[in-house]
């Protein structure tokens, strides 16, 4: 399997045990977890040519996922309190 750059533990490598917790027990987290997931593996495929697109769609893709890494980054902050 080819390495995916943006990966949920690699951007938050210090937050795995609280991104398994929330997952398992907070719905919405979960629900943004897999959405962050879906885009960032859409956006690999468009990066490495598997699933070609124009630049406005990729930009655009890029700006959801990193809406959702902000909201993600929010929660992981709120659980460590």
């Amino acid at each position: 399997m080819s390495h995916v750059p943006h990966e949920l533990a690699e951007e938050f490598p210090e937050a795995a045990e609280r991104i398994h917790a929330l997952k398992t027990s907070n719905t919405h987290f979960a629900r943004l977890a897999d959405e962050y997931h879906e885009l960032n593996r859409a956006i690999h495929r468009i990066e490495t040519r598997v699933e070609p697109t124009s630049d406005e769609v990729e930009q655009d893709l890029r700006r959801k996922r990193l809406a959702l890494k902000d909201e993600i980054a929010a929660m992981l902050g709120s659980a460590a309190a």
